[in-house]
């Protein structure tokens, strides 16, 4: 790709010399300084336009009648113009790299890397953008080992850009302190809730829908055997037992952050069994609602069904193949997801 504009070059200086002057290839040189300027600096540029120049005026000493001065006027407008564009390309390009050291600070943040081990519990994290050139979204996971036990959080703020990731910086950074601290998890939502609730105050959406977040907690304790889960209207998480998928429901739903002054603070912690080798899915309704190119939703009930016994990286290896492989690549909201094994002791 590189090398293009130089065998563009050379292949249009190759056909003007062979073939009769009637068919004119010369007048084609211009594009080769054309092409240079989507890919290379300014300097290089000018130079094979002046290769350019200097190849058209020595094929009108072969051939006299080409209209030399007509192509070589062309062809020192389009280095200048190729020129001129190379240069603003390489502005963009280093304003987009100042962007993007920007969204991995945020991603550090928000999506901080996750030890893939916590005593005898193993984890592993996915996370895509819906956007292709986008870092981060959303979406937020975040996993701390307390006294309490080993805390899970996955949820996804309502709501695209920086507002959105401001929004989920604002929880994951409540649950990490609170975390630690609370013993109870109700008192970890609501603190995650009234900090929410502060940043929506602080940072008001633009639209006239209210920004909320819905948010998983799970609790692991040490020595493992079951797990506590405190959903706030998040899609419930799925457990691979020797080949049965359960979806872990909530017996009664808590309030999405941000709406529990709305409709009151009321959270419910429901318990669920978790033997050694069983396999826990928490994920975002991206994956639930990847979407085919005939509108299928991705079957994730079905798909966990099918999957052997197997360590959490695999898991969300496999999750990510088949995911991009039904959407066709096209992802219309960011995924997050967390695989959590309980190994034998």
């Amino acid at each position: 790709m590189r090398l293009s504009p130089v065998i563009l070059t050379v292949v249009i200086a190759s056909l003007a010399y062979n073939t009769p002057p009637e068919m004119a290839f010369s007048r084609l040189l211009p594009a080769a300084p054309a092409l240079a300027a989507a890919m290379w600096p300014v300097l290089p540029t000018v130079l094979l336009g002046t290769v350019c120049l200097i190849l058209m005026i020595g094929l009108s000493f072969v051939f006299p009648d080409l209209g030399t001065w007509w192509t070589a006027a062309g062809i020192i407008a389009v280095t200048v113009a190729a020129a001129y564009g190379s240069h603003v390309r390489l502005q963009r390009e280093r304003t987009l790299f100042q962007v993007r050291l920007v969204a991995d600070a945020a991603q550090q943040v928000v999506l901080s890397p996750l030890p893939r081990r916590f005593g005898g519990i193993e984890i592993e994290s996915l996370y895509l953008a819906a956007a292709a050139e986008a870092r981060i979204g959303g979406d937020f996971y975040e996993v701390v080992d307390t006294p309490f036990g080993v805390r899970l959080l996955i949820g996804d703020v309502r709501g695209k850009g920086l507002p959105a990731v401001g929004a989920a910086a604002a929880i994951v950074n409540a649950f990490r302190e609170a975390a630690y601290g609370e013993p109870d998890m109700v008192d970890v939502a609501r603190r995650m809730d009234a900090s929410s609730t502060r940043y929506n105050g602080a940072f008001p959406p633009e639209g006239p829908l209210e920004r909320f977040a819905t948010a998983l907690l799970v609790q692991i304790p040490h020595g493992g055997r079951r797990i506590d889960i405190l959903n706030c209207g998040h899609p419930p998480p799925m457990l691979l037992n020797r080949g049965n998928v359960l979806t872990l429901e909530s017996t009664t739903p808590s309030p999405l952050l941000s709406l529990a002054e709305l409709i009151g603070d009321h959270y419910s912690v429901d318990s669920f069994g978790f033997a050694p080798d069983d396999l826990l899915l928490l994920y975002t309704d991206g994956i639930a609602e990847a979407r085919a190119r005939d509108g299928e939703f991705f079957p994730l009930a079905a798909w966990m069904r099918r999957q052997p016994p197997t360590p959490p990286d695999e898991l969300l290896t496999a999750l990510h193949r088949d995911l991009l492989s039904h959407s066709k690549g096209r992802l219309d909201d960011d995924i997050a997801a967390l695989a959590v094994r309980l190994c034998e002791p």
